[in-house]
C-alpha cells in the first residue's frame, strides 16, 4: 500500500514539473543581422574627360608705330577686332574626396590637350599722314591653347547618397601661342606690310565652376562639369622690319608696337570616374 502511494505522488511531481517548464520563456537566441554598406565619396578617383571650349574675351588691344620720317602722328591704336577662341578638349583627372555626414570636399588637378583657336583682325586709326592722307594700322591676329590643366578644391554636398552637387576652383596654367601680322596703310600713298611675328609661353591663371557627379555602382561615377578659365594675357611685340608697297612710305619700312591678347574662355565637359572603395561599413554600437 505504501509502495502504490509513493508511485502516485513521483507520477504527479513530474506532471507538476512538466507543465510548469513549459510556461517558462523561450531561451532561443535571436538570429544576427548583418550590417548594411553605407555608400561614401571618401577616396582616391581616377578618370578621363571629353569636352568643349567656347566664347572667351579674347579681344586684341595694343598699338602699332610707323618710325618717321615716313609720317607724322605716326602712332595708332591696335584695339578689338580677335574673335574668342573655340575648341574641343579632352584629358585625365585623379582627386579624393572627404565625406562627413552630407558634405564632401576633395582636392583634383587635371591635364589636357586642347585645340583652341581664335583669330581676328584688331585696327585703329592713326594721325593724318604727311601727305594730308588718312592712315591707319591694323593686324590679323591669330591665338591658341594646345594644352592646359588645373589643380582645384572641390566642396560640394549630397542631394541623394550616390548624387553629389559641387563648387570648384584653384589654379590654372596652360601654353599659349600668339602671332600677329601688322600693316600700316596711308590711303593715297600705299602701305607698310609687317612681318608675322609669334610668341609662346606657359601662362598661370585661375579657374572656377560647378559641377554633378552620380556613382551608378560601387566603383563607378560619371560627372558633368563647367569650368570659367583665365589665363591672363600675351604681349607681342612688332619690331621687325617689313616691306613697302608704293612710294609713301618708300623712305622707310620698319615698324614698332605691341598686341596684348587676353586668355579666357568657358569648358562644358564630361567625365567618368573610376573610386576606389564605394561603401563602408556602418558604426555598431557594442553593448
Amino acid at each position: 500500500m505504501k509502495l502504490k502511494t509513493f508511485a502516485a505522488a513521483l507520477a504527479a511531481t513530474i506532471i507538476s514539473s512538466s507543465a510548469f517548464a513549459a510556461d517558462l520563456p523561450s531561451r532561443k537566441v535571436a538570429p544576427v543581422m548583418a550590417p548594411v554598406p553605407v555608400f561614401t565619396w571618401t577616396g582616391f578617383y581616377v578618370g578621363v574627360n571629353l569636352g568643349y571650349s567656347f566664347g572667351g574675351s579674347n579681344n586684341g588691344n595694343g598699338f602699332g608705330v610707323v618710325l618717321p620720317p615716313a609720317t607724322a602722328q605716326h602712332i595708332g591704336p591696335l584695339a578689338g577686332g580677335n574673335g574668342s577662341g573655340k575648341g574641343i578638349n579632352g584629358g585625365l583627372q585623379a582627386g579624393y574626396n572627404w565625406q562627413m555626414g552630407s558634405l564632401v570636399a576633395g582636392l583634383e588637378t587635371d591635364i589636357q590637350l586642347a585645340g583652341i583657336r581664335g583669330n581676328g583682325n584688331p585696327a585703329g586709326a592713326m594721325g593724318i599722314g604727311n601727305n594730308g592722307a588718312a592712315q591707319f594700322v591694323a593686324a590679323t591676329s591669330n591665338s591658341r591653347i594646345d594644352w592646359f590643366g588645373t589643380l582645384r578644391g572641390r566642396l560640394g554636398f549630397t542631394v541623394a547618397p550616390t548624387f553629389l552637387l559641387y563648387a570648384t576652383g584653384g589654379l590654372a596654367y596652360g601654353g599659349v601661342k600668339n602671332s600677329v601680322t601688322p600693316v600700316f596703310v596711308n590711303t593715297t600713298g600705299g602701305s607698310l606690310l609687317g612681318i608675322t611675328t609669334s610668341t609662346n609661353s606657359t601662362k598661370l591663371g585661375w579657374t572656377a565652376g560647378a559641377g554633378a557627379e552620380y556613382a551608378f555602382s560601387q566603383n563607378w561615377s560619371a560627372k558633368l562639369e563647367y569650368l570659367y578659365t583665365d589665363l591672363g594675357s600675351s604681349n607681342t611685340n612688332l619690331t621687325n622690319a617689313g616691306a613697302a608697297i608704293g612710294a609713301y612710305f618708300g623712305c622707310c619700312t620698319a615698324y614698332s608696337g605691341q598686341l596684348s591678347n587676353s586668355n579666357r574662355f568657358h569648358t562644358v565637359r564630361a567625365g567618368l570616374n573610376y573610386r576606389f572603395g564605394g561603401y563602408a561599413a556602418p558604426v555598431v554600437a557594442k553593448y
